[in-house]
C-alpha cells in the first residue's frame, strides 16, 4: 500500500540492505527527527562541520536547508534500531503548525546537543510515531491530514518537554555553562571590545546560540539576550554608584556607540534614567 507523499516513517531495524556510498554532505529539503539507538562508535553523523558519534539512544532534529552527512559503517547500520521520521513543509501548508514550526529552537540545535530521553520519554514519542506511521499508510480520508499534524504537534511538544527536563536534569552541565557564561560577559565588558553578541558567545562556548537561549531560558527565566542586559545594568550600576564618569562615557565603555541607547536601555530596564539612578545615591 503506497503511503502519504509527504511524510514517512523509516523503521531503522527493517532496513535489510545498506549500498555502498562514499561519504559527502547534503541539503535535505524536509523536517528529519530521528530517534538512534544501538549505534556504534563507526557511525558518525556530520552537521556542517561538527561530527558527534551515536553511542546511545538519542532524539536529533534536522530542519530543511540544514547541511546533513553520515559516514557509516554498513554492518553497523543494519545493527541499529530506532526511526526516522521525515515531513515535508507542504504537510504543514495553512496550519497553525506550520508558523509554530518557528518555535521549535531545538531545531537548529548542534547535533551534540541532542535529547537523551528516559525509557518513558522513549515510550511516549515511540506510541505517537508508530500512530503517525499507521495513518501515513492508511488510506486518506477527509480527517487523515488534521490527525497526522496533531500527532505531529503532540510529538514535538513532548519533545520540548523534555529538553526543558535535560536542562535541569543536567543542572551541573548548565551551571558550569552558565559560570563560563558570565566569565565570558565579564572579560567582553572590562576590554571594551562593543556590545557582546549572542552569537559570538555562543560560538565562544562551543554551543549553538538556541541551545544556550533554551538552557539558560531553563535555569534563569531569561534567554541570552535578556542575560546579557541584566550583565549591562549590573556594571552600568557600579559605575553609576562608584565613579565620577558621565553618562557618555560609561555607555561608551560598555560598548554602546550611542549613549541615547544605552539610557533607553536602562530606563526600560530600571525604570529609572542613568541620571536618576546616580542622583538616588547623593
Amino acid at each position: 500500500m503506497a503511503g502519504h507523499p509527504l511524510i514517512s516513517v523509516v523503521q531503522l531495524d527493517t532496513i535489510k540492505e545498506v549500498p555502498a556510498f562514499e561519504p559527502s554532505l547534503l541539503m535535505v529539503d524536509f523536517y528529519l527527527i530521528a530517534l538512534k539507538q544501538g549505534f556504534a562508535k563507526k557511525v558518525k553523523v556530520k552537521y556542517g562541520q561538527q561530527e558527534y558519534d551515536f553511542d546511545a539512544g538519542v532524539l536529533s532534529f534536522m530542519a530543511p536547508g540544514q547541511i546533513f552527512g553520515m559516514e557509516i559503517d554498513a554492518q553497523m547500520m543494519l545493527e541499529a534500531k530506532g526511526w526516522m521520521l521525515m515531513v515535508h513543509p507542504d504537510l504543514l501548508w495553512n496550519t497553525p503548525l506550520a508558523k509554530k514550526m518557528r518555535q521549535y529552537a531545538f531545531f537548529d540545535y548542534a547535533v551534540n546537543e541532542a535529547l537523551f530521553l528516559s525509557d518513558k520519554e522513549e515510550s511516549t514519542l515511540i506510541h505517537l510515531v508508530n500512530n503517525i506511521q499507521q495513518e501515513s499508510v492508511a488510506n486518506i480520508d477527509a480527517f487523515s491530514h488534521n490527525i497526522i499534524v496533531s500527532l505531529l504537534e503532540s510529538l514535538l511538544n513532548y519533545s520540548e518537554r523534555f529538553y526543558q527536563r535535560q536542562f535541569l536534569t543536567r543542572r551541573k552541565s548548565s551551571h558550569q555553562l552558565l559560570e563560563q557564561l558570565d566569565t565570558l560577559l565579564e572579560e567582553h565588558l572590562n576590554t571594551q571590545q562593543g556590545l557582546p553578541t549572542v552569537n559570538n558567545l555562543a560560538v565562544r562556548l562551543h554551543v549553538s546560540a538556541d541551545y544556550l537561549s533554551g538552557m539558560l531560558k531553563a535555569l534563569t527565566g531569561l534567554n541570552t539576550q535578556q542575560h546579557i542586559h541584566e550583565k549591562l545594568i549590573e556594571k552600568a550600576k557600579v559605575q553609576l554608584s562608584t565613579t565620577t564618569l558621565s553618562v557618555s562615557e560609561i555607555a561608551y565603555q560598555l560598548g554602546f556607540e550611542h549613549p541615547q541607547s544605552f539610557s533607553k536601555l536602562f530606563k526600560t530596564k530600571t525604570n529609572l534614567s542613568p541620571l536618576e539612578f546616580r542622583q538616588s545615591f547623593s
